[in-house]
């Protein structure tokens, strides 16, 4: 796979690979801890060396997964995890991004991934107790002593962006973005196209539907967190069927999957986007490493690129509280 360059020089796989979903999220995972660790390790073995975790993640066990199975190719890959969340016997209890809890989280982090260094530290979510620059401040101090290689942020508005950058520079920022999510489209991506800093879609996929898998007739196991997103209610499926649809047709004619192509269409926006969509399957790694070799035609990347207009997606990405959390 080829590689593309995030801010500050930082390269990566074109397509990364995000952990999450291996530890929380979609419900019980089928697989053991053995099997997503080999899932893991496959994902090198085929070309992606973009790995996306966090603490909140379990809380704890998807860094501590991640840092087992990168282990062995450390120097091999780029690992990115992010802090952000005060998390009280087990739960996260709210947000917390003081300089504090950052450097607390940077050493429990580090043990956790069994690395001297990280490679990408995202703060979660802005956190409006904590001026962006005290964030920027502590996470530059990381950088100083050598724990932290690049600074990121998830979420974040604009102006939050460049307020961080203007005290240590911002290398990535990974926020929702797909065909059926457009929402940095306008104002964070030309903020980081004038700033030079990568961009890393999360949920590139929109948690499942655009691969095609997902329609009224599916059901989601306890703890899947579709089970309360408002897109994923029938009536919101039942509209944004059509959205699927044009993109299975594409698909089919191209040759390739509708995963493929909605992962071709985020990376044909720009070369500084990075998407890391999340698996529990080696034949989905496999199915979304591809995507980096489809190409689409500038007519193709411009009608999907009109798809949401014309087809208005129904059902917000998060649910109230999740919504509240977001900042751009």
């Amino acid at each position: 796979m080829h590689t593309r360059t995030l801010g500050q020089g930082l390269q990566v796989s074109a397509v990364g690979l995000g952990a999450m979903g291996m530890s929380q999220s979609y419900g019980p995972n089928p697989g053991s801890r053995e099997e997503m660790i080999g899932v893991l390790r496959a994902a090198v073995d085929r070309g992606v060396t973009f790995f996306d975790t966090a603490e909140v993640y379990g809380p704890y066990v998807n860094e501590e997964l991640v840092g087992e199975a990168l282990e062995p190719v450390r120097d091999q890959v780029v690992v990115a995890t992010k802090f952000g969340w005060r998390i009280e016997d087990g739960r996260m209890v709210g947000l917390d991004s003081s300089p504090e809890q950052i450097r607390r989280v940077a050493d429990a982090s580090l043990r956790r991934l069994r690395t001297d260094t990280l490679d990408l530290f995202y703060q979660h979510r802005v956190d409006p107790d904590v001026p962006v620059e005290e964030v920027a401040g502590a996470v530059a101090e990381l950088v100083q002593a050598g724990k932290v290689r690049h600074f990121g942020l998830s979420e974040a508005g604009a102006g939050t962006i460049r307020r961080a950058h203007a005290v240590h520079p911002v290398t990535a920022v990974q926020s929702e973005y797909s065909l059926w999510t457009r929402d940095p489209e306008a104002e964070v991506l030309p903020t980081l196209a004038e700033l030079g800093i990568g961009f890393v879609p999360f949920s590139p996929l929109g948690k499942g539907f655009l691969t095609g898998s997902v329609d009224t007739s599916t059901t989601f196991s306890e703890g899947d967190i579709r089970n309360r997103v408002p897109r994923f209610t029938p009536e919101n499926l039942t509209a944004n069927e059509a959205l699927v649809e044009h993109v299975r047709t594409l698909a089919a004619a191209k040759g390739a999957t509708p995963g493929q192509v909605a992962l071709a269409w985020l990376l044909a926006q720009q070369p500084w986007v990075v998407p890391i969509p999340g698996t529990r399957r080696i034949e989905r790694v496999e199915e979304n490493a591809g995507a980096a070799a489809l190409a689409l035609s500038a007519d193709e990347v411009a009608d999907l690129d009109a798809l949401t207009r014309r087809i208005p997606v129904s059902g917000n990405r998060y649910d109230e509280s999740g919504m509240a959390m977001v900042g751009l």
